[in-house]
């Protein structure tokens, strides 16, 4: 079975900076991307940040120059670089992973437990 654990998430003040780090763990064959997403309480999930194994990147519009995404492939690892953090970023985050379970299988998605990140005016 597969697990993705977040981490980083904290309370931290407008203009301040964390960067959150998601693992895979358990049987896979191979990961195809990796990201995140948040949702903040009467809004929708979204996507803000994703990664794939070559290195293409995606941001949110509301994201972009704030936030860098990056990973980490030989440990099947994302993070989430969050720079210039404002009170409307505070929402619960979730990682992300596309993986394939066996050979030749289709890429499914997982979803990690989710970190709070609460950003202070």
């Amino acid at each position: 079975q597969v697990q993705l654990v977040e981490s980083g998430g904290d309370l931290v003040q407008a203009g301040g900076s964390l960067r959150l780090s998601c693992a895979a763990s358990g049987i896979f064959f191979s990961v195809n991307s990796m990201g995140w997403y948040r949702q903040a309480p009467g809004k929708q999930r979204e996507l803000v940040a994703g990664i794939t194994i070559g290195g293409s990147t995606k941001y949110a519009d509301s994201v972009k120059g704030r936030f860098t995404v990056s990973r980490d492939n030989a440990k099947n690892t994302v993070y989430l670089q969050m720079n210039s953090l404002e009170p409307a970023d505070t929402a619960v985050y979730y990682c992300n992973a596309e993986l394939s379970t066996y050979l030749s299988g289709p890429y499914i998605a997982y979803w990690g437990q989710g970190t709070q990140v609460t950003v202070s005016s």
